[in-house]
């Protein structure tokens, strides 16, 4: 299996012997975790233990933990539950903004020709089948970018967030880390890069920052 990355979903191999390693919210239970994925966090890797967020039901249902390689069943990615498309299938469809929205974002992220998912409540919501969504949900997205984007794509992404009718949160991932779209289009330069090692601001998100992990 391929080393899960931040913002990947994970389904627990056993969640009750994940739950008897350490002190979890009460909320957290291997019930809840047996149909609920856990999502990858950023931090440095710890051997084979993985960094991984807990979320549930409630917005403020929200833990971190660790955990170990081993206890992966499967793993789903947010360019792969994009690519699905299930929001075109959801029974809420019409009523969630931010499922309805998706058709026209899709269509104009797919004019990139980069790598792009859905993180956030709305990617668990649509891998997991366990709806956390309401009328105000925003649509938290990731774009793949090895290399600097160009000022078309600048462009683009910059329209992309003027949606009013939910609003759009695009991370942009680069190899050493990932950055807001809305930060990078409001100073032009200097950006807050989250990275396994903590936030760093620069310049330049594709140069390696320091400290590292």
């Amino acid at each position: 299996m391929q080393r899960p990355q931040p913002h990947d979903l994970i389904w627990l191999r056993d969640p009750a012997a994940f739950v008897a390693t350490g002190a979890l919210p009460d909320w957290a239970n291997a019930d809840w975790l047996a149909q609920a994925p856990v999502v990858v966090r950023r931090d440095c890797r710890q051997g084979s233990r993985i960094p991984v967020g807990l979320r549930g039901k409630q917005r403020e249902q929200r833990h971190a933990a660790w955990l170990h390689a081993d206890q992966c069943a499967s793993v789903v990615s947010p360019f792969e539950i994009a690519g699905q498309g299930f929001w075109r299938l959801h029974p809420r469809r019409d009523e969630i903004p931010a499922l309805h929205a998706l058709d026209r974002i899709a269509a104009q992220l797919g004019t990139l020709h980069l790598p792009w998912g859905i993180t956030g409540a709305v990617g668990f919501t649509l891998a997991s089948g366990i709806d956390v969504l309401h009328v105000q949900s925003d649509i938290d997205m990731l774009v793949a970018a090895p290399k600097p984007l160009s000022q078309a794509d600048m462009e683009k992404m910059a329209a992309l967030t003027d949606t009013p009718e939910v609003r759009l949160d695009i991370q942009i991932a680069t190899p050493h880390g990932a950055f807001a779209l809305r930060e990078r289009l409001r100073t032009r330069g200097r950006v807050l890069l989250k990275t396994d090692a903590g936030p760093v601001l620069c310049d330049d998100p594709w140069q390696a920052p320091w400290p590292r992990c």
